[in-house]
């Protein structure tokens, strides 16, 4: 218990839904309008959660005919995401605009790259077999440095699974970055051709933990759930009449060929702790007092804290702008 006396717990997180969304609602709207002088928006839709609660908000602030949704899905993308996408684009009364992207990323050797990288380290890999990347296990049980592991999966069901190298790691995760810079591509083409303003959909683990690509999908005119932990991005999917179907669907980043969560791609621990983990850290909330909500050992909450510490890190260099070796004064711009 803290000086005030307010013990921290799971309720940190409510909120009011219905004057969160007219908050939300009533942002877009000025900022569309009077900060980026656009007529519309453009948001891909991946058959999750956040951007479905972003585009009902959106069809909700500007009306369905300002509001273009796009589905780009590739070769390796779940067909469940573009239904799930589908879905939600038939309950909002927006026609989705398909762009397939697997030509460009054969094109740009996305799925070449990331191959011959994963070669390197197992060079059987080949036509047939899926594959995966996520942190090792054990983040809360040891003081170490986070590393990533491989695991790949052969066309008769074997799978193995190696630490993965540095370089290796940085060459697969390059290569499938395409992917991501692809679609924002995409969305920026069509925002062009409209006067829209590209709309990004993330949450504010992906926003504050660094969970993006740069030039990817942390690129966006306008970020209206930043501000939203995933357990408040659900709770509004809920409030907003999101499909069931897709507020059922655990977070995932439907990316690599085999499943994989979100955990255990990046986070190393499940989103509903996690929320409330990054809650307690930006509130100051000591370490003990943290455990006990989190049902977990304060020496856990403690490497907890020391991870959101570099990911935020991570975070805040990937965003920032571009460096200039000299201020340039343009006017209405901040040097």
């Amino acid at each position: 218990m803290r000086d005030n006396q307010i013990v921290f717990d799971r309720s940190a997180l409510d909120i009011d839904y219905a004057a969160a969304a007219r908050e939300i609602e009533e942002s877009i709207r000025h900022i569309v309008a009077v900060d980026l002088r656009r007529q519309g928006v453009v948001l891909g839709v991946s058959g999750g959660i956040d951007s479905a609660v972003c585009a009902t908000l959106a069809v909700r602030a500007l009306g369905a005919e300002r509001v273009r949704l796009l589905l780009m899905p590739e070769k390796e993308s779940s067909p469940d995401s573009t239904r799930r996408g589908r879905l939600l684009c038939e309950g909002l009364g927006v026609t989705p605009v398909m762009e397939n992207i697997t030509a460009p990323l054969t094109a740009l050797g996305c799925y070449e790259r990331r191959d011959a990288a994963i070669r390197r380290l197992i060079p059987e890999f080949g036509n047939g077999w899926k594959q995966k990347i996520g942190l090792a296990a054990g983040l809360l049980d040891h003081d170490r440095v986070n590393y990533f592991t491989i695991t790949v999966e052969s066309p008769d069901g074997i799978r193995q699974t190696t630490r993965m190298p540095v370089d290796v790691y940085l060459e697969v995760v390059a290569a499938t970055n395409l992917k991501q810079r692809v679609r924002k591509t995409m969305e920026y083409t069509h925002a062009d051709a409209l006067n829209y303003a590209v709309l990004g959909t993330p949450n504010r683990l992906e926003y504050e933990l660094g969970f993006f690509v740069r030039g990817g999908d942390g690129l966006a005119d306008l970020k209206p759930i930043a501000h939203l932990y995933k357990t408040q991005v659900y709770a509004m999917a809920a409030h907003l009449g999101v499909p069931e179907d897709i507020r059922n669907q655990a977070p995932s980043t439907d990316t690599y060929t085999l499943e994989q969560s979100q955990e255990e791609f990046y986070y190393a621990l499940p989103y509903d702790q996690l929320d409330l983990a990054l809650c307690a850290y930006g509130s100051g909330v000591p370490e003990d007092e943290a455990a006990r909500a989190l049902g977990i050992a304060p020496a856990q909450v403690a490497r907890v804290y020391k991870d959101i510490t570099l990911k935020r890190r991570t975070s805040a260099r990937i965003l920032r702008d571009a460096v200039l070796v000299q201020d340039v004064e343009v006017e209405g711009i901040a040097a």
